[in-house]
């Protein structure tokens, strides 16, 4: 995952919030209008948290536990974590008067109600970071797939639909882009991963360039781990340029949103080019100009 902000002690809702400036891809960009930008951060508090807590990033002090109801004693089992937030998020659908427990959820539950939001992108990645506790590894690009039609998928499909936007078509490009982000998030976040006793690589494609762990481990990448991460770098490229028309379809300030979701990407692929695809000292980023730069190729349609 991308490397979360210092949590403000405390206050487990801001710090949640306050990672966005982390990500690869803008999250509620002041050139939208408020109320979207409202309710893309309603959204982006929950998936942020979900992953937190499955990557056992939660702020220092337990208090996101106590928010939601798990004792002291099992405030480090993450799955019990993710069943009782999941159980809050029950909360934001079932109608009743039962207010949600964690701020987070309590900010989201206007927007699931202005946007009519179902529950299923928020359960995919509930479900997602389950899977995180239980599947470590990826026999195949296929399973990694599947794994990303939980993890990544959900966001870009609540994206379209805070914003009215979502078609069967539309969803399917997003889909593509989502799926392609994650992808590059995880050739970021190789070592980071492996520190957490997960690897995104699939064990198919480890083999084919035959890279083992072990060459995962170290800190600079030798040939066959480079070969194997340009690799992959190449089907997020893909990915990206077939969920690219997306852009097009829409026209406004939602097109420039979407733009800079590609943007990101794109960014994100070509800082790991730059780097001559070693990803192992530390995550390669792209400079802001580079952004701005793929940005307006994204726009233009071109690449």
């Amino acid at each position: 995952m991308t490397a979360p902000a210092a949590p403000r002690i405390g206050d487990p809702e801001r710090g949640t919030l306050d990672k966005a400036a982390d990500e690869n891809f803008p999250v509620a960009p002041f050139f939208l209008p408020r109320a979207w930008r409202d309710d893309l951060m309603a959204v982006y508090g929950f998936a942020r948290l979900v992953d937190d807590i499955g990557d056992g990033d939660l702020a220092p002090g337990g208090a996101d536990a106590r928010l939601l109801g798990v004792s002291a004693t099992a405030a480090e089992d993450r799955l019990a974590l993710l069943d009782a937030f999941e159980a809050d998020l029950h909360r934001v659908f079932d109608g009743s008067d039962d207010t949600p427990r964690h701020p987070l959820l309590r900010r989201l539950q206007p927007t699931v109600r202005r946007r009519s939001l179902g529950p299923e992108p928020f359960l995919g990645l509930i479900a997602a970071n389950r899977q995180d506790q239980l599947v470590t590894r990826y026999e195949t690009y296929d399973d990694l797939l599947a794994y990303c039609e939980l993890s990544a998928n959900p966001v870009g499909r609540l994206v379209l639909a805070v914003t009215g936007a979502a078609t069967p078509e539309r969803i399917r490009r997003s889909d593509a882009i989502c799926t392609a982000l994650q992808i590059v998030e995880h050739l970021q976040d190789v070592s980071e991963d492996l520190g957490r006793d997960r690897v995104y690589l699939p064990a198919a494609d480890m083999k084919r360039f035959h890279v083992k762990e072990s060459d995962l481990a170290t800190n600079t990448a030798g040939a066959s781990v480079r070969a194997l991460v340009a690799y992959e770098a190449e089907r997020a490229r893909d990915l990206l340029n077939e969920g690219a028309p997306l852009v097009g379809s829409v026209h406004g300030r939602l097109r420039l949103l979407l733009a800079g979701f590609v943007a990101g990407g794109r960014a994100a692929i070509k800082a790991i080019a730059a780097a001559e695809y070693d990803v192992l000292p530390g995550p390669p980023k792209p400079g802001r100009l580079r952004l701005l730069r793929e940005v307006g190729v994204t726009l233009r349609g071109e690449g």
